[in-house]
């Protein structure tokens, strides 16, 4: 199933991603950022439901010098005090948060159209992989309508979400470790979709569900 799932990636196809009951125990579809339209935002929009996340490889933020929000709010907590309040040290399931900043690519209007964002997606995949990494305040603006997500260093091997999950798979793709991650809504619930009925999207669509402990597993041998 691995096998079939990095496949998928590298045809630029969804890939619904379990990461496990330990952690946020959601399903999220996911793909890689350079094969991002306005058709596959609406997909996500419209299919999932979640919020649509762009997650970078730390090595990518090292080099453009983008922080995790958490850093940014240490930062800035002695002018904004609030800022200390508001600190995530009570999550359930994680440590640390992914979230970095949000932006928009400077062409964009709103920012928050199918076309817009998926602008916005696939430009900081393109920048990314061409290395270009000093252009990054002169193409996007901040905040914006794109939420990153920063991965954590080592990935895997120091936090097991869906964006070390996603960017880990990129990598084992050979694709660039860019990726985008939504997480699937029930709208008759109000919670997340269940593993259930996860797998019943995927086979309907034709796409490979994984569990994100088999990619885990991989990963670290």
């Amino acid at each position: 199933m691995l096998d079939k799932a990095l496949k998928a990636m590298r045809n630029g196809e969804f890939v619904l991603m379990y990461d496990n009951e330990k952690r946020e125990s959601e399903t999220d579809m996911i793909i890689g950022a350079e094969f991002v339209t306005n058709r596959e935002v609406t997909i996500m929009r419209e299919d999932a439901g979640g919020l649509i996340c762009t997650c970078l490889h730390p090595e990518y933020c090292d080099k453009i010098g983008i922080p995790f929000m958490t850093d940014i709010m240490d930062v800035a907590k002695d002018k904004y005090p609030i800022l200390e309040a508001l600190t995530p040290n009570d999550i359930p399931y994680d440590e640390k948060s992914s979230f970095a900043i949000w932006v928009n690519n400077r062409k964009t209007f709103t920012g928050i159209t199918d076309n817009d964002r998926a602008l916005t997606i696939s430009s900081v995949a393109k920048l990314c992989s061409e290395k270009k990494f000093d252009e990054f305040g002169a193409e996007f603006r901040s905040p914006g309508h794109v939420s990153l997500l920063r991965g954590a260093d080592g990935l895997l091997k120091k936090r097991e979400g869906h964006t070390e999950i996603s960017l880990a798979m990129a990598e084992m793709a050979g694709i660039t470790p860019v990726t985008v991650v939504c997480e699937m809504m029930d709208g008759d619930t109000g919670n997340a979709k269940t593993v259930e009925q996860a797998e019943k999207y995927a086979k309907d669509h034709g796409l490979v569900f994984m569990d994100g402990n088999i990619v885990i597993e991989e990963y670290l041998k």
